[in-house]
């Protein structure tokens, strides 16, 4: 296939794998997609460690990092400078204690971790700049950045080492904003992506950022988890796609088992746009969990980010060990991020098959639509 980004990037499919396994990274590009490591799971220290592993693995083939430096955040925690942990009300404590004792999860009744302090902290300009400069020390093709406008220095550090800036919006305004603030690459994600999105749907974004955007490449992003899929982003005028949900059931993710028997089972029905998880919207199965904060008598609310992201990753963690004990109740609360495309992935197969099984079809379909106009 030859795209321009697959002329400016080296690689043979425009296919993007965004995940937080470098095991699903380092396959996708080893089959000629280009895998792109999540590095909000990572300190700096084990980004580097992440990083020097898929070195080894892809053996100079191009792979990216994402890093998550939100537009909008309650800083009133962070500039502080006290402890994060500190700012969480009581009564969302009491909350999530509540939720662990209706659903039978024993351990600590009230699970935010230390840890969670610094976990919060990378979703800033400073914490991204970080795992920015780190990224920057390995042969990254590419750094992208979710939620807002790349910060100065992030793009000033991407330029110097040559290496091209990616921004994912959900509007037309975002992607304006995000080219001015340098970006080389848009991804239009529409709202059936999992994780963070807005509310327009990819067939309606991705014509109208391509063409605010031109000569600026555009990859599509959200329900797209085949080769027809690709084939119609592409026809809207995509260089290429961005996908994640597709790699959480691969032999490779990160995805915990109890999870992941969810998403096999579950339906294009069985998402919702949540702010339960990170403080911001973001699409992910709905579990008890979604449904307790979102709706439940007792709650009192999702916090802002990145102080609803301590409440939920502290808890979460112990509520998915307790789910892999066969914990019942922790397997109704349990979840993950995942888009619409959820529906369609009914099966476990490695991340290299899953990008051969997309090009043939996706192969197939413009063949189709070739003899069309024959």
């Amino acid at each position: 296939m030859r795209t321009a980004i697959c002329e400016r990037l080296g690689i043979e499919f425009p296919l993007f794998a965004f995940s937080h396994c470098r095991d699903v990274v380092a396959a996708v590009t080893n089959a000629g997609g280009f895998g792109v490591l999540g590095a909000i799971a990572y300190t700096p220290e084990q980004l580097d460690t992440e990083l020097t592993w898929i070195d080894e693995q892809v053996g100079g083939r191009p792979y990216g990092v994402d890093v998550l430096v939100p537009g909008k955040i309650d800083a009133s925690a962070l500039d502080s400078g006290a402890h994060l942990l500190d700012f969480v009300p009581e009564r969302h404590r009491d909350f999530v204690a509540h939720l662990m004792a209706k659903y039978g999860v024993s351990g600590p009744a009230r699970p935010l971790t230390a840890t969670a302090d610094e976990f919060g902290r990378r979703v800033t300009a400073a914490g991204a700049t970080g795992l920015v400069d780190v990224a920057l020390k390995h042969p990254i093709g590419l750094i992208a950045s979710a939620l807002g406008p790349p910060p100065p220095e992030l793009v000033a550090a991407a330029r110097e080492a040559g290496v091209p800036v990616a921004a994912l919006v959900g509007t037309v305004e975002h992607a304006r904003r995000q080219v001015a603030a340098g970006a080389d690459l848009i991804v239009a994600q529409g709202g059936e992506a999992g994780g963070h999105t807005g509310e327009i749907s990819t067939m309606v974004l991705v014509p109208q950022v391509v063409d605010a955007v031109a000569p600026v490449p555009v990859l599509a992003a959200g329900g797209i988890a085949s080769g027809r899929q690709m084939a119609a982003a592409m026809a809207l005028g995509a260089d290429g796609v961005w996908c994640g949900s597709v790699w959480l059931t691969t032999e490779e993710a990160e995805t915990s088992p109890a999870v992941k028997r969810k998403m096999l089972a579950a339906t294009s029905l069985d998402t919702v746009r949540s702010r339960s998880r990170t403080g911001k919207p973001a699409r992910q199965l709905k579990s008890a969990w979604t449904e307790e904060w979102d709706s439940g008598p007792e709650s009192p609310g999702p916090l802002g980010m990145p102080l609803q992201m301590l409440v939920a990753e502290s808890a979460m963690a112990r509520i998915t060990a307790a789910a892999e004990r066969g914990n019942a109740g922790a397997a109704e609360l349990a979840n993950y991020f995942v888009g619409q495309v959820v529906g369609q992935l009914n099966q476990v197969r490695p991340a290299r098959e899953v990008v051969y099984s997309m090009i043939t079809e996706f192969a197939e379909a413009v063949d189709r639509l070739r003899r069309l106009t024959d």
